[in-house]
This record gives C-alpha cells, structure tokens and sequence, in this order.
C-alpha cells in the first residue's frame, strides 16, 4: 500500500470515527437512560443486542435492546445502579464490557467473529438440532431388537419427530451448547454411543427419560445422538444463518430478573388474570416450579426482590422427587438437587388476584368419593382409583391456603367466563387422566369451602349416532356402533375455555383415539345442562402433512391457535365448517379440512423432511386477546423454545422476538399485564420465565439463576 493509499484509509477511517460521535451525541437519553451507538468494521451495526447488567440490585438485573438501522440504542428506564454493558450480535464477536451509570452515552467498536465456526455459537439451538438425522419413512413401523432398533409401537416418522420435539425437547433444549457438547465425564473410557447412554440417565429425570427413550428404542436413539455429536465435535456446522432483528423488531425492549434458585427450575409463570390483564398491576410474579422444589418463586418488579413461598401438602407420605433415581450429574455429581413433593406444573391468577395451582397434594391412591360406589355424581359416571396431581389455592393477602383433593389428575388449569367462574383442568399427556376432563365450580368453593361437591369431571363421549345428544355409548376401544356414542381417551395436555360461547377445548398429544393415525388431534368439549351426563366432545386432525398439537389458546374472535411438531403455528375455526361434525361416518378426526391455517415455524428443517415443515419447535402458545404487547389484538405468540425467541404472528407474518442473552433462552408460556392502561407502551408488558429443567445447560452453567422475562414493544427503537 502506498503512501496515498495509507492517507485515504486514515481518512476514512478519521470520518467514520467523527461521524460515530455525531450520531452518539444525536441520540437522546435522560438521566434513566444509556444510549449510544454501535460501530463495526464496515460502519453502523443495525439490528445487533446491547445488554445492561447489574448485580446492585436486590436480585440481578438486566436489560436488552436493539441498535436501529444507524447502529444507535437507547436502553430506557434503569434503576439507579452500576452496569456492565456490552454488545452481541450474529456476525459480532461479543465486544469488552464497559461500565455505565443512567444518563450516561457509550460507544461500540464491534469486531467481526473470528470464524464461522465461532459465529455459529451464537445461533438458537435449532440451527444445531436441525443437523439431526432422523430415520427414513421406510424405517416405520420398527422392528425393534431385532430389527432396525426402533420400537414396533413406533408406527411412523411423524411419530418419531413428534416425541424429539414433544417429549425431547419440551424439557430442555436440545441443539443448546450444553447438550450439544457431551460432558468429559461421560466420554472419559467410553465412546460417544455409551456416553449418549450415560448422560440419559444422569440427574433426577432419569425415569422419564427411560420412558421416552423406551418409546423410541434407545439403542437407535443413542446410535443417531451420538452420530449427531461426533459430527458437531469433528467441526459441521449448521447449513442454515439467522438472521439479524429487523423493521419492529428492533423495538423490543427485554427487561429480566433472576429468581429462585440454580438447582430449582421453573415451568411456568403468572403476573395477572387472563380474562381481566389489569388485574394485579405491579403486583408480584408468581412461578411454578413443578418437581424441583415446593418453594414458589415471587418477583416484586418494582423494588427488584425475589422472594419465595411454600406450597403445603395434605399427606406427609406425598412423595418427594429427592427419591427419585438418579444416575451421577456431570454438573451436580450425586447431589440431588430437586427436593419437590408437591410437583406444581401451573398456575393461574383469578379476578381476585388469588392464586390457583396445580400441585400434588399426597400419593396417588384417590379417597373412596372417587371411586366405585361413591355417591358423587362423576363418580357414578366414571369412578377414579388415582389422580397424580391435584389443586391448591393460595390468597396472598392473607397468606391462606386452601388443599383441594380432587379426584381427576390436574396439569393446566384456566377459567371459563362462565357464572360459576369453572376452573377446568387438563390431565397431561399421552396415557395420563383417563380418558376425563375435570372442573371446579369456583362460586361454589368460594360460598361453602366444600372441595369435594364443587368438583366434577366427565368422559370424553363422540356423538357418533348423530342426533345431538349423549347417549349410551361404547369404549374407546370399541367399533362404533350407529346406534350410539362412542368414548374417546383423550387426555388433554392443554386446554382453553373459549370467550365466545360455552365450550372447552383441550389439545391431546395421544396417539389412542383410533379414528385418527397421527400424533395428537384438538378437542371441542360442549358440557351442556349436567356436564357429567351431557357433555359431548368433537376431534379434529391437523391437516394431513402436519401432526403434533402442543398447547392450546383461542382468541377473543372464536378462533383456536395452537403449535404442531411438525414446525407450525396453526389456526383452526370452526365457523368454517362446511359439512356435518358428527355422525358414524363423519366424526372421525378429519372432518373439517377448511377449518385449518398453517403458518411454519421460521427456521431450517430437518434434512430428508418435507421442507413445508420446519426443525423449530414451540412448547406452547398464547393468543394476546388484548393487545398487550402493541402488535394487535388476538395476536397468537409460539413459545419457540427452538429458535429461543417468542413469535408473534402479526397480519400472516412472523415477528421473531430472540432472547440474546443468556444463551440458552427457553419458555414454556407467556402472560400479559397491563399495569397503567394510560401510559402507552411503558405500562404495559408480556412476562415469561426460564422454562427449561436444565437451566445449567445454559449461558452461565451451574452459577445461572432462572430468569423473570418481560418484554415490550416501543413505538421505535430510540423511544424512551
């Protein structure tokens, strides 16, 4: 390079920096703010994650936003505090950290990730877990030992797919660094095969992971993980880039909190009532820590404290997850860190601001009400020996708790807009519940305390006969008879009352209902006069190619949302419904074609799978009835733990909302509060919570806390 030459880069280099403190010195901040810009090699980095965090605070706090199309930011409303602050972005490697107090402007210089290899750490997990091989469609049904190693109760690769997803990865998510990496300890004097078998039974969930993987077949299992692994370790790297946020979404504000405890997970969170999202404004969050613990994690978002609660139990003989087996952890070692009894999977909020969960109160033998001979009337209908987990209900304003026994296995819980206020009750996954769904007349508990005369629950009954009413019907089992009904055994993993009219609908991942030969179906329940002797139920199977519902909601216009396995957000309305619902010929799970939107999952797919589908995957979905979060009203957002990120759909089109920070990101539910309607954007906020049972697998390791998410949506990415 001549001297000319050198002069010319100098020069341009000298502008681009003289240009950096114009633009910073433009962006607006106020003493609540730290704002300023982020410069890489080639100018402006638009649509990169600037992250504030703080350890001065009650509980540890941080704050993230995205650069606009000039590289600046402003991070808005931070406590008074001291905070280390640093940029990441895909292409970037993370720049240094500097320190920053509110009021203060910062520039970035961002240097570009040293290789491809480095850059793709940074990707969400289903970049990783879509390098996957997943059997042939010519490997089902398997052959089992014998055969192919795949279990001969394996009938397709829909099948196989959907238990990856539904039973894999609603857990803990595969394609992160944590899973993608085998542990030393595992590896050491073995191969990755024998490693993948090790690692499946580590920690306290070792006997559900038995479950699923003798579902599957876990030879084959370990014969594809480990597969999966060597290539990853030998250097492949995903065939698929993300992209950077873009237009709306870089007006995404991500606030975040750490709470419980390291070695407790968290399932799901609350901060309101669905039906009323002004209930509880900058009240508390409420979490539900399912099997880890009986300690309910509290968050004041005000003052930044976290707290917990106790959850009681009825039966001192309640078992306790700390007696599960175990295999040695190669995080934790022997130690059993999950000490839970009361196994809380859900919890919701009423108009009152009580606190409703589902929890295990004692061992699973149920009480003689429940069972043959009672003289309950759902008992009379369908007697239960059993039920896993039952309901409690917590008043924070008096620290009371009241022990509901039920008769029926609880899982999610929501409330009907019904007089009685019913609090109906899905039973969980496949084989679980039997083949019922349960409800509590909340009005009736509420006036007498009277747990038992206040619950009900009914089978599942098709009207197969066609006239419009429940009949004697037959098994499940059963060939349908003309003549009469016919019992399905359903169990609903989630379930919605709907806002229009009085039905209910469940979403079940069974492959049991013999009318339908894919994983999972949506279920429409009318409970009638006496939902113990009325209520009938209609099946609708997702349109052919497609298969897995996970999760269920329905927005304030009728219309059914849920997230299907094989990679898509679906709608499913009812009002478009051409041809007859019921009858013996009809009421088989594939009426109703018409009723059916699919909207794939952005992200890549697996390879050899239809690329209509998509390797990203979503726990759950929840529809934003009120316009909380400012993208519209019945907004339905897919909790993609895949992809890290919640989407929303808005008009046909995805907004990617991904959580940066720390990698790893994973929810399994979201809930929306509006706590001052008459403050725009700043008032009001979606929340949601660390939903993985292995949040050690995540950015921070053994030391990372679960996380209080809140997100919102500015009218710009500058606002303040």
């Amino acid at each position: 390079m001549n001297l000319k030459q050198i002069a010319t880069v100098l020069l341009g280099v000298s502008s681009l920096l003289q240009a950096s403190a114009v633009l910073a010195a433009s962006v607006d901040v106020s003493a609540h703010d730290i704002g300023g810009q982020v410069i890489g090699d080639k100018g402006p980095e638009a649509g990169v994650w600037v992250i504030a965090e703080t350890k001065d605070l009650p509980t540890k706090y941080a704050k993230i936003v995205v650069t606009d199309d000039q590289g600046r930011f402003v991070i808005p409303d931070l406590p008074d505090a001291s905070y280390k602050v640093w940029v990441r972005g895909y292409g970037l490697q993370d720049t240094a950290q500097q320190d920053a107090r509110p009021g203060k402007l910062l520039d970035f210089k961002a240097g570009p990730s040293p290789s491809a290899a480095a850059a793709a750490q940074l990707y969400p997990a289903m970049y990783w877990y879509s390098l996957l091989e997943i059997p042939g469609p010519q490997e089902f049904p398997g052959t089992g030992d014998k055969g192919n190693k795949i279990m001969e109760t394996m009938k397709s690769q829909a099948q196989w797919v959907d238990t990856v997803k539904n039973m894999c990865q609603s857990c803990h998510s595969i394609g992160s660094r944590g899973i993608r990496e085998i542990p030393k300890q595992f590896m050491e004097g073995a191969d990755s095969h024998t490693a993948w078998a090790l690692r499946t039974q580590a920690g306290q969930a070792m006997e559900y992971m038995a479950i699923v993987l003798g579902s599957m077949g876990p030879e084959k299992v370990y014969d594809l993980f480990s597969k999966w692994t060597d290539k990853i370790a030998a250097g492949e790297l995903p065939f698929d880039k993300p992209e950077r946020p873009k237009g709306i979404e870089r007006n995404v504000v991500y606030t975040m909190w750490d709470w419980a405890s390291p070695t407790h997970y968290q399932h799901d969170a609350i901060s309101t009532d669905k039906r009323n999202p002004t209930v509880n404004a900058n009240g508390l969050i409420y979490g539900s820590p399912e099997e880890s613990t009986d300690l309910i994690p509290t968050l004041d978002p005000v003052k930044n404290v976290a707290s917990t609660i106790k959850e009681p139990y009825l039966d001192p003989k309640t078992p306790s997850s700390e007696d599960a087996p175990r295999g040695p952890s190669a995080y934790w070692g022997d130690e059993a860190i999950w000490d839970g009894h009361t196994s809380i999977h859900n919890v919701m909020m009423d108009g009152a601001g009580k606190l409703w969960f589902t929890a295990r109160l004692r061992p699973p033998e149920n009480p003689d009400y429940c069972k043959q001979g009672s003289s309950l009337p759902s008992a009379k209908v369908s007697p239960q020996a059993t039920s896993l987990r039952q309901l409690s209900r917590f008043d924070p304003a008096t620290g009371k708790w009241d022990l509901i026994n039920t008769c029926f296995t609880s899982h999610h819980l929501y409330f009907a807009h019904d007089a009685n206020e019913t609090l109906w009750m899905s039973a969980g996954g496949p084989g679980l519940g039997g083949g019922i769904v349960g409800w509590l007349n909340t009005k009736q508990f509420r006036e007498t305390g009277d747990g038992v005369a206040a619950q009900g629950w009914t089978p599942l009954v098709i009207d197969t006969n066609g006239n419009g009413k429940r009949d004697e019907f037959v098994g499940a089992k059963d060939p349908v008879d003309p003549t009469k009904d016919k019992r399905i055994m359903a169990s609903f993993y989630g379930i919605m009352p709907s806002p229009v009219d009085d039905s209910i609908w469940g979403q079940a991942m069974d492959r049991g209902f013999s009318r339908v030969d894919q994983p999972g179906y949506i279920v429409r329940v009318m409970p009638g006069p006496d939902p113990t002797n009325t209520a009938l139920v209609e099946a609708y199977q997702p349109p052919e190619g497609t298969f897995g519902p996970r999760g269920i909601d329905i927005g304030l216009d009728g219309v059914v949302w849920t997230v299907l396995s094989s990679g898509h957000l679906a709608s499913f309305d009812r009002t478009l419904c051409k041809g007859p619902l019921n009858g013996p010929t009809t009421a088989d799970g594939k009426q109703c074609p018409e009723g059916w939107k699919l909207y794939r999952l952005p992200g890549p797919q697996f390879r050899g799978l239809d690329p209509k589908g998509s390797a990203n995957h979503a726990y759950y979905v929840w529809v934003d009835r009120y316009n909380v979060l400012g993208l519209g009203a019945n907004v339905p957002i897919a909790c993609t733990n895949g992809a890290e990120s919640l989407m929303a759909l808005v008009k046909g089109e995805f907004v990617n909302l991904r959580m940066p920070y720390p990698q790893g990101f994973f929810t399994k539910n979201v809930d929306g509060r509006i706590d001052d309607p008459s403050a725009g954007w700043k008032g009001r906020g979606i929340w949601t919570t660390s939903g993985t049972r292995a949040n050690f697998h995540s950015e921070g390791g053994i030391e990372a806390y679960p996380k209080v998410f809140k997100v919102q949506m500015r009218p710009d990415p500058l606002a303040h």
